[in-house]
């Protein structure tokens, strides 16, 4: 049996429904997690190319076709945690797009499991050598 390596962000189906209702109005989008954030934070949704990536931010991932971005000191804390980005009701962060429609976005976490995290290590190891 072939495992798959997990994604470490993936959205909900009500968070990609609201992604994909974005995009409609905006275009290609981008997320940030910002810095410090934990479990239950909201993630900032700009069009892509409005938002400033910094030197010391990673790309955790693809989030519904959308970039996902984290601080490089985030991105060493939540290395074995899946990111699951949900939306709840409430307002959204004043400049995250979801602003107005009611949701909000919100982050959960999710452990990797042992096999998982060996997995992912794998996976970049393998990317270091293509680099």
């Amino acid at each position: 049996m072939t495992h798959t390596t997990p994604s470490r962000v993936v959205a909900t189906e009500a968070a990609a429904q609201l992604i994909d209702t974005l995009m409609r109005v905006y275009g290609p989008l981008i997320f940030f997690q910002p810095e410090d954030c934990t479990e239950g934070g909201s993630p900032m949704c700009y069009p892509a190319g409005e938002f400033s990536i910094g030197q010391t931010d990673v790309c955790l991932g693809v989030l519904h076709g959308s970039a996902f971005y984290v601080g490089r000191d985030d991105a060493e804390y939540w290395l074995h945690t899946q990111l699951i980005v949900d939306v709840i009701d409430g307002a959204g962060s004043m400049f995250s797009l979801e602003n107005g429609t009611g949701k909000r976005f919100f982050t959960r976490a999710r452990p990797f499991s042992d096999e998982e995290c060996e997995r992912l290590a794998r996976q970049a190891a393998r990317e270091c050598v293509r680099q």
